[in-house]
């Protein structure tokens, strides 16, 4: 039976959402302050990570550790009062990391990593996106043989047990792949499976049009309440007042405060991120995306530039930005690949929404009869956005998912 829902959130996760609902005979209505794709959607490497079947954990090596500790690199940097605000979530990150632990939750991320490049299929071709999708998967360039030795062994696990395809390449294939990186690199893993967008917004927002397309509803506005009433739920907007049957909350990072209003302790914590895009130098030209894998960024060659993302900031979600980080990633890309000048005003900052099992929150919130949550994919929100928003409509439908959905129950916290 067709029903009202309202759909929270407008980044991948939420037009994923809305339109797997309003392609079920749903009446669906797309809410957000921004337009499509404008928050953390916007400013991702653009990978739909097929290879992604670990997901990171809290380091608990010593060496890594010590690394971190002088807040100097380009992987991963905090601030105290980050730091002290998200202090239990980072401390069950911590345990959730440990190795035991970490076993168990590895396959059960992997069903749904597994599920992503056929579930953006369909989307790709409803949304005429074709044109931003490259299939030739991406580089994980290293600097040491040692290091490249450990991650293919893992990559060789990875294949044997989640069908992860890779290629090894020494240093003459990666040169012969991409010629204008520096000299002297030990070689690359080129992973095989995973597709690429020259314009990650672009791709939300023609997923978003493909979702109007259907019938569905999209509806700038800011959300000032959310809250049950008889029979359903009410949402209030600056522009008004909207009632449905079901309310979806995938607002990222923003949902652990909307569930707080409701009463919902969720354990969520945000890593920042940046991103800046820049002409090549010269003639140089990237022909893949790169990740300078012992370093800790990524150049991806997309419509604005190359874009040079960061790795992890941990910091308060909307804390001014700290641009160190991006002034160290940049300075070691120049060493990597000859970038030319800056195209962008300024940095972009986003936020990913994470969870200390990293794991995300999918399914029904007990207790609330018509609340549902599709948020927390930290890392991995562009990539699992379709997966998940059709998971969750077979759940919200009564049919059976295509994955043992238990493990991203909200009520496990």
């Amino acid at each position: 039976m067709a029903r009202q829902i309202i759909v929270l959130g407008a980044g991948m996760v939420g037009v994923s959402v809305a339109w797997h609902l309003v392609r079920q005979g749903h009446s669906v209505t797309l809410v957000d302050r921004r337009a499509p794709g404008r928050e953390t959607s916007f400013g991702n490497a653009g990978i739909i990570q097929r290879e992604a079947v670990r997901p990171y954990a809290f380091p608990r090596d010593l060496s890594t550790l010590l690394r971190v500790l002088p807040n100097r690199q380009v992987d991963i940097r905090y601030r105290p009062g980050g730091m002290l605000r998200a202090a239990g979530p980072l401390w069950r990150y911590w345990r959730e990391s440990a190795p035991g632990r970490y076993r168990d939750i590895v396959p059960e991320y992997a069903s749904l990593i597994g599920l992503c490049l056929e579930a953006h299929a369909p989307m790709i071709e409803a949304a005429g996106a074709e044109h931003l999708v490259r299939r030739d998967g991406w580089l994980e360039v290293y600097r040491s043989e040692a290091a490249m030795s450990a991650r293919l062994e893992e990559a060789r696990e990875n294949e044997r047990r989640f069908g992860v395809r890779f290629a090894a390449l020494d240093a003459e294939a990666l040169a012969a792949l991409e010629p204008d990186l520096s000299p002297g690199l030990a070689g690359a893993i080129h992973w095989l499976d995973p597709w690429t967008v020259a314009d990650p917004g672009g791709l939300v927002e023609a997923y978003a049009r493909a979702f109007e397309a259907e019938g569905g509803r999209l509806e700038q506005a800011e959300v000032r309440d959310a809250a049950p009433v008889e029979g359903g739920w009410r949402v209030v907007t600056e522009a008004g007042e909207r009632r449905a049957d079901d309310l979806v909350m995938a607002l990222g990072p923003w949902s652990r405060d909307w569930l707080a209003r409701l009463g919902l302790s969720v354990p969520l914590f945000v890593k920042r991120g940046y991103h800046m895009h820049y002409a090549s130098a010269g003639q140089a030209r990237l022909n893949h995306w790169v990740m300078d894998e012992e370093v800790g960024y990524l150049l991806a060659p997309m419509r604005a530039g190359i874009r040079l993302t960061t790795g992890a900031e941990l910091e308060r979600l909307e804390a001014p930005p700290h641009l160190a980080q991006l002034g160290a990633a940049e300075a070691r890309a120049r060493e990597l690949y000859p970038l030319g000048e800056r195209l962008d005003a300024e940095p972009w900052k986003g936020a990913r929404p994470c969870t200390p099992d990293m794991k995300p929150v999918i399914g029904p919130v007990p207790g609330r009869e018509g609340l549902w949550c599709a948020f927390g994919h930290g890392h991995q929100g562009f990539t699992l956005g379709p997966a998940t928003g059709r998971l969750l409509a077979q759940i919200m439908a009564g049919e059976t998912p295509e994955i043992d959905m238990r493990p991203f129950r909200v009520d496990r916290f």
